[in-house]
């Protein structure tokens, strides 16, 4: 018998020798060292390797620009505490410049500083910096005005044209993200090239190029990798393992992840392929008119355990989903058949555990915690606070004018554009939101029809006597991309005159995925009139920077017309020409038209996130304090609610302005409720 002293001895010894033994071979997880850097995140033996270890990803997606910046600390924590270490994000292009050569990285916007935050709270971040980034986000986080660029560009492709523009972007990108790549002292341990691109085209001078271009700035040292569907068609046309860009795949909840794995492996050179899911998905994307998309909490975290258990790497899309501000929601449509459109909700809470205003206290949070739990490499945090609402109750709004009566207020007569034919609201220079396409046709006996075989996105079209006051033009009908089946019948105006045509536009979100994505806005065919094509079009587009102005007075202030043209403000104004059925008809509805009121809030510490429930109205936009918290569109559901962050809001007065595309509640009111409401009675937008 050995004694035990001895025992001991001599098992230490054989651990030592069988490592070096495992080491020698070659068949470590990771070397102890590499390139010589005391900071290193590098891929060997089918493993990720932090500073000579072996590495698990537990991370998630967390997108800074659907945040606002006073909340990035408190949603990082929130997912600390879940156990993440390591979080990924987009990096929209069409954020960061807004306008060719006019860059912004501030505020909302201020990659640089969200990436710091960060890494004091002790992530790593994977970086997805496009330039394609799909993410239910307006064109897929290409900045709009690529679509003015005439000959048209060839999106996500070898275009010359193209390239040259992601170069200069790139440009200005990556020199800012260098110093914050691991080996450089930030937490930036991975750099994903384009996006799920094995779903769109086979390209692969494309995707080739950008792995050169991310090279050229960020050293040969940086990981690259790839996102695509975990089969072998999108992972063909999708991975490039020749040029050392590691191959990652995404799936859902009830996929066999061993499979998804033995399928990545296919596509990553021998031994450089660790098991990851860089897009675990936690919920689903919810577009208008369907039921809100939810996944169960037990069974994604089940799906979560199988992978962390066999030393799989997962990200969970979304750990936070967050809002999808102003207009900068994205839209689908059916693989074969652009007029199938279906945009994105405002929210994007995407049922994932930190919901959309940071709640926690959920079962999908607490399931996944319990699994991360297990695998975590160091204790997690407690468990977080719940996230404090009010309830500011209803508020009061007074219509300021319609938008006829105060387009020059809206719309700047320099902007304006005249040709021929309706154009695209990208080459008027119209970007997001609203352009009026106006028009002249001579009316005839009877009623006429009007009919446009193709318009991005929705239409509302008016009518009015060619002379006189347009303030109040006749509602004639909406023609939307997805139904569009029917000319719209014109009522007989009986006008000594031509009869003006008014149609509205509206860009509801451009298409972010698949081979519709070059989706230019607005009138985008003829327009005819009983069959016949009109011509001689005036575009005016429609701004909302003065919306902090909105008053009578201001309106009078600010209109430029000589006063004999100046708009009516009277209530009940009569047009003095035509006949008496048309001249007596007020509009009362349907008409496009601003309300805006106001609401006290004491005491700072009062100021808590909210919610305004917009039952009873119908479609529009709404802005606090003139920060633009996005569309609603409760008529066609299931968003009801509207998130209001408490950073938004002020101590004392603080303003509502509403933009109401059709009509507004009987009674003018909106109420400023504590909880999200997404069960607004459904109205599809397409058949199932």
């Amino acid at each position: 018998m050995i004694p035990r002293s001895n025992f001991n001895a001599i098992s230490l010894s054989l651990i030592v020798f069988l490592t070096f033994l495992y080491y020698s071979s070659g068949s470590s997880p990771c070397s102890s060292t590499h390139q010589g850097n005391a900071l290193q995140f590098w891929i060997e033996n089918d493993r990720f390797c932090k500073d000579g270890v072996p590495f698990q990803i537990i991370g998630g997606d967390m997108h800074y620009f659907r945040i606002v910046p006073e909340y990035w600390k408190d949603r990082l924590l929130r997912a600390k505490a879940l156990g993440l270490n390591t979080i990924q994000t987009y990096v929209p292009w069409n954020i960061h410049e807004p306008q060719p050569e006019k860059y912004s990285f501030n505020g909302i916007a201020d990659l640089e500083a969200y990436i710091q935050l960060a890494h004091e709270l002790g992530f790593l971040i994977m970086l997805r910096a496009g330039p394609y980034i799909c993410g239910e986000w307006d064109l897929g986080g290409f900045p709009a005005w690529l679509l003015s660029i005439e000959p048209a560009l060839e999106l996500r492709s070898s275009d010359s044209t193209f390239l040259s523009l992601v170069e200069r972007w790139w440009g200005v990108l990556l020199p800012k993200i260098r110093p914050l790549l691991y080996q450089n002292g930030g937490p930036i341990i991975m750099i994903q090239v384009e996006n799920e691109y094995g779903s769109f085209g086979s390209d692969k001078n494309y995707l080739q190029y950008l792995a050169k271009l991310a090279r050229r700035h960020l050293g040969d040292e940086v990981v690259l990798y790839t996102t695509d569907g975990a089969g072998d068609a999108t992972l063909t046309n999708g991975a490039i393992p020749e040029e050392g860009v590691y191959a990652a795949v995404d799936f859902d909840t009830w996929s066999n992840s061993s499979t998804a794995f033995e399928i990545q492996k296919k596509y990553n050179f021998p031994r450089k392929s660790p098991p990851l899911s860089s897009e675990f998905y936690t919920g689903w994307l919810t577009h208008w008119g369907e039921k809100l998309a939810t996944t169960n909490a037990s069974s994604t975290a089940a799906a979560l355990e199988n992978i962390l258990s066999k030393d799989g790497s997962a990200v969970l899309y979304m750990a936070h989903g967050g809002t999808n501000f102003g207009l900068f929601s994205g839209a689908n449509t059916d693989s074969n058949d652009e007029s199938a459109y279906k945009p994105d909700l405002t929210s994007y809470d995407y049922d994932a555990p930190i919901k959309e205003y940071g709640d926690v206290n959920n079962p999908k949070y607490k399931e996944l915690r319990r699994v991360i739990r297990k695998h975590a490499a160091a204790p997690l945090p407690s468990f977080p606070s719940s996230i404090a609402t009010e309830a500011y109750g209803i508020v009061k709004l007074n219509k300021t004018f319609s938008l006829f009566e105060a387009l020059n207020l809206f719309s700047n007569p320099t902007k304006t554009v005249e040709s021929e034919n309706p154009i695209p609201m990208e080459l008027a220079g119209q970007m997001y939101g609203f352009m009026l396409y106006v028009s002249e046709y001579e009316q005839k006996k009877g009623n006429s029809t009007v009919s446009i075989s193709k318009i991005h996105d929705r239409a509302q079209v008016f009518v009015s006597c060619s002379e006189g006051d347009k303030s109040n033009p006749h509602f004639v009908g909406v023609i939307e991309r997805w139904n569009n089946k029917e000319p719209l019948s014109v009522p007989y105006l009986g006008c000594p005159s031509n009869i003006s045509l008014f149609i509205l536009v509206e860009n509801m979100g451009r298409v972010n995925y698949g081979k519709y994505i070059y989706d230019r806005k607005g009138i985008l065919s003829t327009v005819q009139v009983d069959n016949l094509t009109l011509h001689r079009w005036r575009m005016h587009p429609i701004q909302f920077d003065c919306i902090s102005n909105l008053s009578k007075n201001g309106l009078m202030k600010k209109y430029p017309y000589p006063i004999e043209e100046k708009i009516s403000l009277r209530r009940g104004f009569k047009n003095h020409i035509g006949n008496m059925r048309y001249r007596h008809r007020e509009q009362k509805s349907n008409t496009p038209a601003f309300y805006k009121g106001h609401f006290s809030i004491n005491l700072t510490s009062m100021l808590k996130d909210t919610f305004i429930s917009f039952r009873g109205w119908n479609k529009g936009i709404a802005f606090v304090n003139n920060f633009n918290i996005g569309r609603f569109w409760p008529k066609v559901g299931p968003q009801c609610t509207l998130y209001v962050p408490a950073p938004i809001l002020k101590q004392g007065e603080n303003t509502l302005v509403i933009f109401e595309l059709e009509s507004a509640k009987p009674d003018h009111t909106i109420n400023f409720v504590s909880a999200p409401d997404f069960s607004c009675n459904l109205n599809m937008l397409h058949e199932k």
